[in-house]
């Protein structure tokens, strides 16, 4: 069963700006999420995962948090962008690998709750003194 664009533009402002959608769906008013934890992945972590499924390993390597507001993401039609670049920390050591895969979701670290989880392309080589970035232009776009 589909949804209409507009629920659809409404849900996607839910869940990544906070906004409330009228007479259905109010944002957390005692405890909000103010922000969403990225994360890169080497394989799919799939519908059953959590954020720590495939999450990729290396020195320094950090969830990033994204603001949960139209600072930290933009909502367009049915698809989200970051607003800016994600950069994640520079691998200081440790296996790195390839990011095929990035979430988003609740928990800075740990299981963590995936919201929205897609393949990447490009992928991102992690190696020693090269930061990987998940750039702006990045979408999610929900159908």
């Amino acid at each position: 069963m589909g949804k209409s664009n507009t629920f659809i533009n409404d849900l996607l402002n839910l869940i990544f700006n906070g906004t409330a959608i009228a007479n259905l769906a109010d944002n957390a008013a005692s405890s909000p999420l103010t922000d969403l934890y990225v994360a890169l992945h080497t394989a799919d972590p799939g519908a059953g995962g959590n954020q720590t499924t495939s999450e990729i390993s290396y020195t320094s390597y950090a969830r990033v948090a994204v603001s949960r507001d139209s600072s930290g993401w933009t909502v367009t039609g049915q698809t989200v962008s970051p607003t800016l670049d994600i950069d994640f920390p520079i691998s200081t050591g440790g296996a790195g690998g390839t990011a095929t895969y990035a979430s988003i979701g609740t928990d800075p670290s740990g299981t963590g709750k995936i919201l929205w989880s897609g393949a990447l392309s490009p992928t991102i080589v992690v190696s020693t003194g090269v930061p990987p970035v998940l750039v702006q232009g990045s979408t999610i776009t929900e159908t």
